[in-house]
């Protein structure tokens, strides 16, 4: 089995994949998910922390860790990297792949310092192209939104960040005295009658406009129709909103864990598009 481990800022998402086609001699694909969860990133847990919490999770679904062969991590926190690897290496007996510079994707970077773009986003891309072709833009709803750009040739052109609807909403309650904390979510109307809807409406549709117009903004100048794909933890709830979203994927960070791992053991090519025949390195 494949464990494949997101870390992001807020949370931390795994998920286990197994393969259906495994024989001596052939390098497996997998290709069927059978557990994902979603946990919370603490910077100060120790690996011992961290080793109870995942082996507790693996129990939970009657997952034996001994079958796990290979583990894949992206991460933008740095400070927990070292912990991470040892939690591999000590409760998986697995030495894990980090999603990093010199890691095969198959997507060319055409940004000024690629070492600068997170893991996730990398990821995000491969998986996107990979999954529903381009043109595309993929927008992860996590502690930051991510608006990443990918060619119809599969290269990541680059994009924006933007606060995430959390980090919105703190700030709202943390900078003002009398305004409570609430549940994000879609009000049935616009004008609320009470302070709970004025946020809500405030907070979903101030949001849905700040995606949409990025999106409108990206696509003038793309000058050409994407496909708007959306991931992350609020993906379904900002899409209901949202003129432009057409594709929520809620996996696709973890599925596109799984195909790099896959094409940098050679169980997967890359998928085949004009850019194979031009001379761009691919990352």
């Amino acid at each position: 089995m494949l464990l494949v481990i997101d870390v992001g800022n807020t949370n931390t998402v795994l998920g286990v994949f197994r393969s259906s086609n495994e024989q001596p001699g052939v390098a497996p694909r997998y290709d069927q998910m059978v557990a994902h969860w979603r946990v919370g990133t603490v910077r100060t847990q120790m690996a011992d922390e961290y080793g109870v919490l995942f082996r507790n999770l693996f129990a939970m679904e009657s997952i034996d860790p001994r079958e796990v062969k290979a583990i894949v991590l992206a991460s933008v926190v740095p400070p927990i990297d070292s912990t991470l690897r040892e939690v591999c290496e000590r409760y998986f007996q697995v030495k894990p792949l980090f999603i990093e510079p010199g890691v095969k994707t198959g997507m060319p970077v055409l940004v000024e310092n690629p070492a600068e773009v997170g893991a996730d986003r990398i990821v995000n891309g491969v998986a996107g192209f990979e999954r529903y072709g381009g043109p595309c833009i993929i927008v992860d709803f996590g502690t930051a939104t991510t608006f990443d750009v990918i060619s119809e040739r599969g290269e990541f052109m680059g994009g924006a960040i933007a606060p995430g609807i959390g980090i919105s909403a703190e700030a709202l309650f943390q900078r003002t005295a009398r305004l409570p904390k609430i549940d994000i979510r879609r009000p049935a109307r616009v004008i609320g009658a009470n302070t709970v809807t004025n946020l809500q409406s405030g907070l979903f549709y101030g949001y849905v406009g700040l995606v949409d117009g990025i999106l409108e903004r990206i696509m003038d100048e793309l000058g050409a129709k994407a496909k708007v794909i959306s991931t992350g933890g609020l993906a379904s709830l900002i899409a209901s909103g949202s003129r432009f979203i057409g594709i929520v994927d809620e996996m696709l960070t973890l599925d596109g864990m799984r195909i790099i791992h896959e094409r940098n053991t050679g169980a997967r090519a890359p998928r085949k598009t004009p850019a194979a025949s031009g001379d761009r390195q691919a990352r």
